[in-house]
């Protein structure tokens, strides 16, 4: 008569316990550790699939895991990361997850974009080169979509705008 007892599942990617990287996948996967190794990895593996490699740039990266024949692709630091690129705002946590294809991120976890005052999840992320300038596009699972010029995500253009952040300092809750 009364309804079930709902069972609330935590959060993925809120603490060290849960980790949505599978211990099968982890097993096939070519595995990285130490920030120098996997910052170097994953921006060969952004430009191999033509996505631009200062995209989903985070600070002190611990463990960086790929599966070739799935495209599977890991990254886990030691805390959540915020970057500010020129109209986009980006939060990581500390457990990011996607698989990926030519000139695109599916199936996106632990990605957050801020929209005017607002953190949306981000599922999938790809490029497109067909237009005279090239965009890339953020969509979430419910369908919404934003483009931005390629060109403010390349690494370059990143190191350019670190001085600012150091500048602006404080502590950003992308919550």
């Amino acid at each position: 008569m009364y309804p079930p007892k709902l069972q609330l599942l935590p959060k993925l990617h809120s603490g060290r316990e849960m980790s949505a990287v599978a211990g099968d996948m982890k097993a096939r996967a070519e595995v990285y550790y130490g920030d120098e190794s996997c910052r170097e990895k994953f921006m060969l593996l952004l430009s191999e699939i033509g996505l631009p490699n200062g995209l989903l740039t985070i600070g002190e990266i611990e463990e960086c895991g790929y599966v070739k024949d799935t495209g599977f692709v890991w990254l886990r630091h030691k805390k959540r990361d915020y970057r500010k690129f020129e109209n986009v705002e980006i939060c990581c946590d500390a457990e990011i997850t996607a698989y990926f294809e030519r000139n695109k991120i599916k199936k996106l976890t632990g990605v957050k974009a801020k929209e005017f005052l607002i953190w949306i999840t981000l599922s999938e992320i790809y490029v497109n080169h067909n237009n005279r300038a090239a965009s890339i596009t953020f969509k979430t699972p419910a369908g919404l979509s934003k483009s931005f010029p390629l060109s403010i995500f390349k690494f370059e253009a990143i190191m350019a705008q670190e001085d600012v952040k150091e500048v602006e300092g404080g502590e950003i809750n992308c919550k």
